[in-house]
């Protein structure tokens, strides 16, 4: 059985993994910008108070690339993605999470996508979670 650990990425937090193959599809579990130090991508301390900024396009960029990266552990590309689910925290970010989207996926090739606004996600400093499904022949 394949370890649900993948050199280089963030330990799941719960009795999950990243990635499973069943058959000929590849699931995804939510992913977040968490780095392997549980630092997350696209997070900025703005003043000595402790201010954040939280960058959507950048934080969707490593979501993405995480993706991407969990893929390839199955021998799958961001080409073989055929379903898409999004969770934003603020609605009002969709422009910046679109806008980098469109740089992994084509709108007449790409997978189905859902983007749904959420009350949070499993840290405050997470303003995107990505799920995802994939078609790969084993």
């Amino acid at each position: 059985m394949k370890s649900n650990l993948i050199d280089g990425k963030a330990t799941p937090r719960g009795a999950y993994p990243h990635v499973k193959r069943v058959g000929d599809f590849i699931y995804m579990s939510g992913t977040s910008s968490r780095l392997p130090d549980n630092t997350f991508a696209g997070v900025h301390q703005i003043d000595e108070m402790g201010s954040m900024r939280l960058d959507i396009k950048e934080q969707t960029r490593a979501v993405l690339e995480n993706i991407k990266d969990y893929l390839a552990t199955e021998g799958a590309t961001m080409e073989d993605v055929v379903d898409v689910t999004s969770f934003l925290v603020n609605m009002n970010d969709f422009a910046g999470y679109n806008e980098v989207y469109a740089e992994y996926f084509k709108k007449e090739t790409g997978p189905t996508r859902t983007t749904v606004a959420v009350h949070q996600l499993p840290h405050p400093h997470l303003v995107v979670e990505i799920k995802a499904v994939a078609y790969k022949k084993a």
